[in-house]
């Protein structure tokens, strides 16, 4: 499947933005670990909180699906040893969560995936693991799927490195209720994507299970059974985040419902984000605004222009072209911090890609470690879109200067909607391998359409 991009006039409506997709996870899982009946509304149903559902179910979990919630019959921890291998596909959420929880399952479990999965480095979580009496190994004994798990959980104490992936602390998190010992485990250095973890101690004291906080970033949980109960799923900031790129960088007004406030999401930066950049939000208790305009193209150069210190050549402008004039994003380059929301990275980076000035992203070595290298794949993605940058360790310089082309998604679900945000200003935009978009917006394409901009599946 391929996604023709063509130049927006004009973006107006409302919608509401898809469930999230990390609450997904983690409600599927404590719900199925949980003692009684949960009632989860507003699931988000995508590739990969699909493969969680029916990992549950090849556990032992019962789950009832109907469009707007689903009824999971908890097991209270009492999980079965599944009857086959588990293929994950290429929910790296999954397998990560799923390599401690399987352990309390009384036989041995084996987790795979396809290739994209089968790269996404597991290491640091068994060394964890094993330090806390578990029994799980690569089966090439390269820190990769498949992997092998056998049954126990004893507990104990762990470390575990917190620059990694957050996932790593969360699967254990999630499990160390069950294990047959209280769990302590502390995180060693930068603790990056706190957020995440921080989502997942939310859901967890939502279904009864209290984790001691203690100095020093580390967590003590007893053993303790989780509570079935009603829950709803909260709107998703990440898969907002290309609804609110592309109204602040075109003509016309959008309202996203079902974003709170409140929310422990760390990628709802995206709203500072934009405000900073220039975008006109309006945000309230559950929903955001966002009243975009575009200007006809000057030849000058921003008074705060600062490509010179950058190394890159500002010769070029991200544009807009509507009958005889031409116009450009109002946006302005940013520096930003991306360490506690990695997952906005290719968003941030299409939006400097087509704002004025220069952007500089940082923070987001972990980054590399997601589908794919999102650093160097959007670094490359945007050169082919003849956007002058430069790759960092942990970042990208992006000067603003996009045009049309034909560029690959590396079936990487967040490259797809963030590059069709590029294609939305400049027209003229194939991306290939776009069904990936399908892993965490399955009907964003139609989304699309419906706010009036011109993408078509091809």
């Amino acid at each position: 499947m391929e996604l023709k991009v063509e130049q927006a006039s004009e973006i107006k409506g409302t919608v509401k933005t898809p469930p999230s997709k990390s609450y997904t996870h983690r409600a599927l899982m404590v719900a199925c670990l949980a003692e009684g009946e949960s009632r989860l509304q507003d699931p988000l149903y995508s590739a990969d909180t699909m493969a969680t559902l029916e990992a549950c179910q090849a556990l032992g979990c019962e789950v009832e699906v109907e469009d707007d919630h689903c009824i999971v019959q908890g097991t209270g921890g009492d999980l079965e040893t599944p009857g086959d291998v588990l293929d994950l596909k290429n929910s790296g959420t999954t397998l990560r969560f799923l390599t401690t929880m399987t352990s309390l399952t009384p036989g041995c479990t084996v987790l795979t995936g396809d290739n994209s999965l089968r790269g996404r480095p597991m290491q640091d979580l068994l060394d964890s693991l094993s330090m806390l009496g578990v029994k799980a190994y690569s089966t090439r004994n390269n820190g990769l799927t498949p992997m092998v798990i056998t049954s126990g959980f004893p507990g104990g104490k762990s470390e575990i490195k917190g620059d990694v992936s957050s996932q790593y602390i969360s699967s254990i998190l999630l499990s160390a209720p069950y294990a047959q010992n209280p769990v302590d485990l502390q995180v060693i250095g930068d603790f990056k994507s706190r957020p995440y973890v921080e989502m997942t101690l939310d859901i967890m004291d939502k279904f009864g299970v209290y984790c001691q906080q203690r100095p020093g970033n580390q967590f003590h949980l007893e053993k303790q059974t989780y509570q079935a109960r009603d829950y709803t799923i909260e709107g998703d900031y990440s898969s907002a985040s290309y609804l609110l790129g592309a109204a602040a960088i075109l003509e016309g007004e959008i309202t996203v419902q079902n974003l709170f406030k409140g929310s422990k999401q760390g990628d709802k930066i995206i709203v500072d984000i934009l405000e900073d950049m220039g975008a006109n939000l309006i945000v309230k208790e559950d929903q955001v605004t966002v009243k975009g305009t575009l200007e006809p193209d000057k030849s000058t150069k921003s008074s705060n222009d600062k490509s010179s210190r950058s190394g890159i050549d500002d010769s070029t402008k991200s544009s807009n072209v509507t009958g005889d004039l031409l116009f450009t994003s109002n946006l302005q380059g940013i520096k930003v911090n991306l360490e506690n929301s990695p997952d906005l990275l290719p968003t941030v980076a299409a939006l400097a890609a087509v704002s004025q000035g220069t952007s500089h992203i940082m923070g987001v070595e972990h980054a590399r470690y997601k589908e794919t290298d999102r650093v160097h794949t959007m670094a490359l993605e945007l050169t082919k879109l003849g956007v002058q940058l430069k790759e960092e360790p942990d970042g990208l310089i992006i000067r603003g200067g996009a045009h049309g082309g034909e560029v690959e998604s590396h079936n990487d679900h967040r490259l797809v909607m963030a590059l069709t945000l590029v294609g939305l200003l400049t027209g003229d935009m194939r991306i290939k391998n776009a069904s990936a978009h399908q892993v965490s917006f399955p009907n964003f394409p139609q989304v699309m359409m419906g706010l009036g901009c011109p993408v078509e599946i091809i």
